[in-house]
């Protein structure tokens, strides 16, 4: 797969650098129009050349269609976990494991918010926690029980030993907010009592 990869690379540089010197030659008029129009004549009038010319694009629509493949192929293994079982394979999804993140770290009061991002490679599952604390935290030993909350639930929820790699970036500290009390319910000795007579003056 490499080496596909590294041939098709080094295809697409070589034409991509003979397109560019082209424009840069038409550009400072290096080679008169009259020299271009007898080239594409002579193109047009030999039979070998033209069958040349069909064979490279069709090659080059080919090795197009592959690459564009190959990525697609990519982006969807790396979107997904997958493992063996002995019934067949189970794939799991990257952003059905952040949203089991969120919901195991919910019930934590320090943590204000949290969005975790999901990474699946060849030397096993990265895990990137952007946390929001409250300010009345220890930071340390918050990102520590972060970090082995977040290990335990998905090596637990996956069943295999999988290499997990947790970072946590803290992006913002906050103040907790406290209630507004509300002064007409609170201040009693405002409020009027006892009875209000009406007479004929």
């Amino acid at each position: 797969m490499r080496i596909i990869s590294g041939l098709t690379l080094f295809f697409y540089t070589l034409v991509f650098l003979a397109i560019g010197s082209l424009f840069i030659v038409m550009s400072l008029n290096i080679i008169s129009l009259e020299s271009i129009i007898e080239a594409i004549t002579m193109l047009y009038a030999t039979t070998n050349i033209r069958l040349i010319l069909g064979l490279t694009g069709i090659l080059l629509i080919f090795i197009s269609i592959m690459v564009v493949q190959l990525a697609v192929g990519k982006i969807r293994r790396e979107k997904t976990i997958a493992f063996e079982n002995p019934d067949g394979q189970v794939t799991i999804s990257l952003s059905a494991i952040e949203d089991f993140i969120k919901r195991a770290l919910k019930q934590l009061p320090e943590v204000k918010d949290l969005k975790p991002s999901v990474r699946a490679g060849k030397k096993g599952i990265s895990i990137i926690n952007r946390v929001t604390l409250f300010s009345d935290v220890n930071i340390p030993e918050m990102t520590e029980k972060i970090q082995t909350i977040v290990k335990t639930r998905v090596q637990d929820m996956l069943g295999v030993e999988e290499p997990l790699s947790i970072r946590v970036h803290v992006v913002k500290i906050v103040h907790k907010e406290e209630p507004v009390k509300n002064p007409n319910k609170d201040d009693k000795s405002t409020q009027f009592r006892g009875s209000i007579e009406y007479g004929n003056y």
